[in-house]
């Protein structure tokens, strides 16, 4: 389990100061670096005996590294009027209408939102999150009934949340958490990774036996990832 040290700076060699978050973990054996797509966030990882001081300094040494990753990150998309976001793939225009009272609602290509102008960020993003359940849950059932019995363990909750490092997990349980980002995702691509999961509900590694059982619960496997390793932070940027 990984534990907050809080959020200290760093100056960059452009003398830029960047936020970094401390986190401790019981698992680290060295000290490491992560950039955080979602939020540009640099990640400081330290082991339980490491003092911060010397993880902050390690931070520094890599301060060119840090300058170039958080360079390449997309530029931030926020849900506003006019802009454009993909939902299962598909290109929507994000379309402010004051005086709707609809709530928000999808039209050929459109994503219209109602109500005051200042909430129109939160409206999407709620609307984003209520899209992902309603194609991830069923799914997520479905694909567990299609496993012999005597090969899975029994499916627990299947929640949804904002993760940064992960697009699904399976825990020792059989609870499944998904990104709601996934939304934002070809279909295809949505349905490899629930398939994934579930999968890990049979198998809790990626022997030869698992990639044959997730193979028989998408129609894609090997694309599919394809796409989120070019993807993935481009989908962080949304929201």
């Amino acid at each position: 389990m990984a534990t907050s040290d809080g959020l200290h700076h760093i100056e960059l060699l452009n003398g830029e100061m960047a936020p970094i978050a401390v986190r401790r973990s019981a698992r680290a054996r060295r000290i490491s670096l992560r950039i955080d797509p979602a939020g540009g966030q640099v990640v400081l990882t330290l082991p339980e005996h490491v003092r911060i001081g010397e993880g902050l300094a390690f931070a520094e040494q890599q301060s060119g590294w840090i300058s170039g990753r958080l360079a390449t990150l997309p530029p931030r998309v926020r849900f506003d009027d006019g802009v454009e976001i993909p939902i299962l793939g598909e290109a929507h225009i994000i379309r402010h209408d004051p005086a709707a009272k609809a709530g928000v609602w999808r039209a050929s290509g459109t994503l219209w939102v109602s109500g005051a102008e200042e909430f129109i960020e939160r409206r999407v993003s709620d609307f984003l999150k209520a899209e992902a359940r309603r194609e991830i849950r069923p799914r997520a059932r479905e694909k567990y009934a299609r496993l012999r019995a005597s090969q899975a363990r029994p499916l627990g909750r299947v929640t949804l949340r904002d993760t940064s490092s992960r697009w699904g997990s399976c825990s020792p349980r059989g609870d499944l958490n998904f990104s709601w980002r996934l939304v934002l995702a070809p279909e295809s691509v949505l349905d490899y990774v629930v398939a994934h999961e579930v999968a890990h509900l049979a198998h809790m590694d990626h022997s030869p036996r698992f990639w044959k059982v997730c193979a028989e619960l998408t129609e894609a496997v090997e694309e599919p990832r394809r796409w989120l390793r070019r993807n993935a932070a481009r989908l962080m940027r949304y929201g």
